[in-house]
């Protein structure tokens, strides 16, 4: 794997078998989060901030309680 090649990953609460899956890469430098359909990576991703993402993900959380 190349130094610059992003580290794609799924949530652990995700199956390995799931396609209604995102999956998340923290860019090493800047302050970047980019999300992507795990069944379309070719399709593009979308990039938000680390501030933005834990937004979201708080969110989300609080929305599953």
């Amino acid at each position: 794997m190349e130094p610059d090649t992003p580290r794609w990953f799924k949530s652990s609460h995700s199956s390995a078998e799931s396609c209604n899956c995102v999956e998340v890469t923290f860019e090493r430098t800047g302050n970047s989060v980019r999300v992507r359909d795990s069944s379309a990576r070719r399709a593009g991703n979308l990039a938000v901030s680390r501030g933005e993402w834990s937004v979201l993900v708080r969110s989300l959380g609080a929305a599953a309680d």
